[in-house]
């Protein structure tokens, strides 16, 4: 199979899905419920992506003592409320998933 066809295309694609917010620029006014929700999608998308590796184990719900990832990550979630610091929060949420694991 020859791949430069489809490199080319691929290429061309997520060239015109990035230029036309460019090429938009001053030309479109989004609605005001979309610029106000905004602000949300990185919320979002992070939950997204964190929420299904604290609930889930072997592809099942576990909210339970058995679940150190789930404890873990509230550990960081409370830290991160409090404190806003991105390094603190990722060591308390390792410290507490290393000293959970080894006490479970």
């Amino acid at each position: 199979m020859n791949w430069l066809p489809l490199w080319i295309a691929c290429g061309l694609i997520t060239f015109a899905i990035r230029y036309s917010f460019i090429g938009l620029e001053g030309h479109y006014r989004p609605p005001n419920w979309f610029i106000r929700w905004l602000p949300f999608v990185p919320i979002a998308a992070l939950t997204a992506l964190t929420a299904p590796e604290l609930l889930l184990i072997a592809g099942k719900i576990d909210i339970g003592m058995s679940n150190p990832r789930l404890y873990a990550g509230l550990v960081a979630i409370a830290v991160a409320t409090c404190w806003r610091n991105t390094l603190l929060t990722i060591a308390s949420g390792f410290m507490a998933l290393a000293t959970l694991r080894w006490l479970i």
